[in-house]
């Protein structure tokens, strides 16, 4: 019988699929038995067990030859029972959504693999976003980078003909839809049409995820499920965004505004733990405000809730302002949409009455005008107490004067010296004192002193007339001149925000190494590594470098039995054995001293060694225990040609004095006409090449 050549072709999938019927006739996954749960366990108690079965059976830590595929059981067995439509359908029917087998480790995830789970036409199937993600390498370093210090960007590298891909797809289709609404930046990266791309953020292989913050990469090691992704996503935000806030600590909390000098947000709701929404908040307006979370399930947060007037039945943000008692705007619903969230923040993001601390800041609020309608004033305070009526009383005025071309600000005079020195015309009024100023271009701004300021009744009156003055005629501002930039008063806490980063790049980094993820880490331990090379053949070099200067030649000369003065222990006796310099000491005594090293040179004759030369010893006795100081004699009557030379190649020639006899007696008086060089003292640099000369003094009361 003859068969069709359809038929041969849907022959060997036949036999395979007999073939593999035995498998899948196995057991079913009971995911209750699995975690050790009863039926009607909670989900924090299955979260609760969850973290616990996976860390105790995590294959990188527990070397069991079957913790592989019981750490995969027990991340099915919770994403089973972490949603409660897949719990509901366990419950009633006894089956899981997906029954087939479960796969095998592969490139650092876990996957279902079974050949007949494997789409036909499987490359429209994974393009549900990928050109709307796609990244390619320009983008990646103007647009990513930059946006990834306002929120973390989960990044997904992947090929044409990666088999594994397909197999994350769904998972990864549902996570982007959840993270895209949450604000997190998702990007699709082809190795076929990026691989510079791949390169540059050191991946190797697909399918790999890795997240993006702040500049940094992280990789993701762990199975490809919702939960994992979730988790990661939050572990790349830092540590210390959002605080726990309770009745305990809340007055601290609040009251610290006028020292962080931004508003405080607090969030107030049932879950245990933060929700990644206010977390990301956090992240992106960290620079504007600060971030706090009650949770109303505990005791301990009760009487705060009823100092707020805070309803349970939905989650409810404030933000608090200058006032700790009194909410400066309020938010509530069931459920909080970014977008909403968002234009909340952006409209909190300064305090009624912010002061000057940086640059940056002043830019923001006070911004240099463009054109006329757009024009900002800005009314300044200048002051230099903390917190005091008189500040208390500019910021009531401000609330109760406020509007959109107007901004209240104040500035510390000791801090911002350099800007109040350009503001205070009359030097003799001391502040506090209010100004009225716009900002133009190239640091130009036009101002005018209104009056001092008491917080007084006529101050205002003084103040809201100025105000009125300038809405009807803005050339009241009579004053031009040019700002210097401002002091960074929060420069020590840019130092803290180092550290913190530090850490966390440091934690990154052991977690790395504990995933055994070496190629991603090739990079940086071949950094390490190459300083560690070359320090220690620095220190090596330097060391025989050193051994060898050392080794100078010690010769005993015949006149007195001296040694070599270079040795840095200090002699025993009250006079320093002194080298004689000759021919054979040359080298090692002046010549090969090292940069900095001088050697202390006596000048003598043979008639005059025995009274100088032991002199000279007891007096630089004092200075031998200096290891840059050397000492020895020349004798000019074996050596004058080269004191000669020396002397005619200095810059400076020789006082003729120095030739003399005595006071009164010249060179040329002498029978042999030869300089007497007796007495001088030479500092000479054998590095450097150049010498100091001391010259003796002639007293009269010795003889020669």
């Amino acid at each position: 019988m003859v068969m069709s050549r359809t038929s041969l072709l849907f022959l060997p999938l036949l036999l395979l699929h007999l073939l593999v019927l035995p498998c899948e006739s196995g057991p079913e996954l009971d995911p209750y038995k699995t975690l050790g749960l009863s039926p009607k366990a909670s989900q924090a108690e299955i979260k609760r067990v969850y973290k616990r079965l996976a860390k105790e059976w995590h294959p990188d830590k527990n070397k069991d030859p079957g913790a592989e595929d019981m750490f995969i059981k027990i991340s099915k067995s919770y994403e089973v029972l972490s949603n409660e439509d897949k719990r509901a359908n366990y419950d009633r029917y006894g089956q899981l959504d997906d029954t087939q087998p479960f796969g095998h480790r592969r490139d650092n995830f876990y996957f279902d693999e079974t050949f007949f789970n494997f789409p036909f036409n499987a490359r429209n199937q994974r393009d549900f976003n990928e050109n709307k993600h796609a990244l390619h390498f320009t983008q990646y370093v103007q647009q990513v980078v930059p946006d990834s210090h306002r929120r973390p960007y989960l990044i997904k590298i992947t090929s044409d003909w990666c088999f594994n891909c397909l197999h994350i797809e769904p998972v990864w289709k549902e996570v982007v839809q959840e993270m895209e609404a949450l604000g997190v930046g998702i990007g699709v990266v082809d190795v076929g049409n990026e691989r510079r791309l791949a390169n540059h953020l050191g991946a190797h292989r697909t399918p790999s995820i890795l997240g993006l913050v702040s500049g940094r990469v992280s990789f993701f090691h762990y199975s490809v499920a919702k939960e994992h992704l979730l988790q990661f996503v939050e572990d790349l935000l830092p540590q210390r965004l959002v605080e726990r806030v309770n009745d305990k600590n809340h007055l601290q909390f609040l009251g610290s505004w006028h020292e962080l000098n931004k508003p405080h947000v607090l969030l107030f709701d049932q879950t245990p733990t933060v929700p990644l929404l206010f977390k990301l908040t956090a992240f992106s307006h960290r620079d504007h405000l600060q971030f706090g979370y009650v949770d109303q399930g505990l005791s301990e947060t009760s009487e705060l809730q009823r100092k707020f007037n805070i309803n349970t039945y939905a989650p409810t943000m404030l933000v608090l302002k200058e006032s700790t008692d009194k909410p400066a705007d309020i938010i509530q619903a069931k459920e909080l949409k970014k977008p909403i969230v968002d234009e909340f923040m952006s409209n909190n993001r300064f305090l009624n009455v912010p002061r000057l601390v940086n640059q940056k800041l002043f830019d923001e609020l006070c911004p240099i005008k463009q054109f006329h309608r757009r024009r900002k004033f800005c009314v300044l305070l200048i002051t230099d107490e903390e917190h005091t009526s008189a500040h208390q009383t500019f910021v009531s005025f401000a609330s109760a004067n406020s509007k959109e071309v107007l901004r209240f600000t104040y500035v510390y005079q000791r801090l911002q010296q350099p800007l109040c020195e350009v503001l205070m015309l009359n030097s003799a009024i001391s502040p506090p004192q209010v100004l009225i100023l716009e900002r133009r271009g190239a640091g130009k701004v036009l101002f005018v002193p209104v009056s001092q300021w008491n917080g007084s009744e006529q101050d205002k009156v003084h103040l809201k007339e100025a105000l009125q003055r300038l809405q009807r005629d803005p050339s009241i501002l009579s004053h031009e001149s040019t700002l210097p930039e401002l002091n960074n008063e929060f420069a020590s806490v840019f130092v803290l925000r180092w550290f913190y980063a530090s850490c966390d790049y440091l934690s990154d980094v052991i977690e790395d190494i504990l995933h055994n993820n070496w190629r991603e880490m090739m990079p940086l331990l071949s950094l390490i590594f190459s300083a560690l090379f070359i320090l220690f053949g620095t220190v090596v070099v330097q060391a025989f470098s050193d051994s060898s200067e050392d080794k100078h030649i010690k010769i005993k000369p015949k006149e007195t039995p001296t040694t070599n003065a270079t040795s840095s222990r200090a002699p025993k006796k009250n006079f320093v054995e002194v080298t004689e310099l000759t021919d054979i000491t040359y080298i090692s005594n002046l010549v090969r001293l090292r940069p900095g090293h001088l050697n202390i040179v006596l000048v003598l004759s043979d008639a005059s060694k025995n009274i100088l030369l032991s002199k000279f010893a007891k007096e630089v006795h004092s200075f031998s225990g200096s290891e840059t100081l050397h000492f020895s004699f020349l004798n000019i009557d074996k050596h004058m040609q080269w004191m000669r030379a020396v002397l005619d190649q200095a810059q400076d020639p020789i006082p003729l004095d120095l030739e003399e006899e005595g006071p009164d007696q010249r060179p040329d008086q002498r029978p042999d006409h030869r300089p007497d060089y007796s007495g001088i003292v030479m500092a000479l640099n054998g590095h450097k090449k150049y010498l100091c000369l001391f010259k003796p003094v002639y007293t009269g009361e010795e003889s020669r």
